[in-house]
């Protein structure tokens, strides 16, 4: 028997118990803090990314399915929607930063929700891609369970649109900070909406712990987006008929 083999017997009676796949994806989390730490706060490496990658090669090397890892680990995708809601602390807290930006910041949501939503499908089409492709696409920088409810109802692909979520608020959370500097923007303000417009709760959670008026700005992009995102984009399947 290769060693392989041996490890994955060893493994087989362990896989029933719910508390094996939740605490593997809280260490799988921990590892990535570790390596963002060691690489000195390096933007790309981000501990989710790392942990989606670390959990992705442990089912595959443990041939284990994903619906028994997600029955494990399910209490952590429930967190989700309280870690979403909890956000409106800082926003409350920041209520008055939050009027007197008032004009800026509809504009500023406005122009992020519409240019997400039209640009995911442009390019969908420019590569010729089909119709079902594009509406999956479209609602992309929303966060997932909205991306997934609005996909579904304009004859999108919601499991396509939740890898396409999950993935560019990875990207948002990698990259944006270092972008926004690079232009110069200092304004915390700028750096939490961007992150909860472009990047939604994946993005938000590492810019809110840095600034308390960041994480009110992300709550507003994350919840406004998706409202502005769910007119849109029916609107843009209306225009695009099957």
């Amino acid at each position: 028997m290769t060693v392989l083999a041996t490890l994955r017997t060893l493994w087989t009676p362990l896989q029933p118990s719910p508390l094996l796949w939740l605490g593997a994806t809280l260490l799988a989390y921990l590892l990535g803090q570790r390596v963002q730490r060691a690489c000195r706060g390096l933007a790309l490496a981000n501990p989710v990314l790392i942990a989606i990658l670390a959990m992705a090669a442990l089912l595959e090397f443990t041939g284990t399915p994903y619906a028994t890892y997600f029955a494990g680990a399910q209490f952590i995708n429930f967190l989700l929607g309280p870690a979403t809601v909890a956000l409106a602390v800082p926003l409350a807290l920041n209520l008055g930063h939050v009027r007197r930006s008032f004009h800026g910041l509809g504009l500023a949501l406005l122009a992020g929700s519409v240019t997400s939503a039209v640009s995911g499908v442009l390019v969908v089409w420019l590569l010729g891609g089909g119709r079902a492709i594009a509406l999956s696409m479209a609602p992309k920088s929303v966060t997932t369970p909205i991306a997934m409810a609005v996909a579904r109802e304009v004859g999108g692909v919601p499991a396509l649109t939740a890898v396409l979520a999950i993935a560019g608020g990875i990207v948002a959370a990698s990259i944006g900070q270092s972008v926004l500097r690079w232009l110069r923007i200092s304004d915390w303000r700028a750096h939490g909406l961007a992150a909860g417009v472009a990047g939604s709760g994946v993005a938000a959670s590492q810019v809110a712990p840095l600034n308390g008026l960041a994480a009110a700005f992300a709550a507003i992009g994350i919840g406004l987006n998706g409202l502005i995102t769910a007119f849109i984009v029916p609107l843009m399947a209306w225009l695009w008929p099957a």
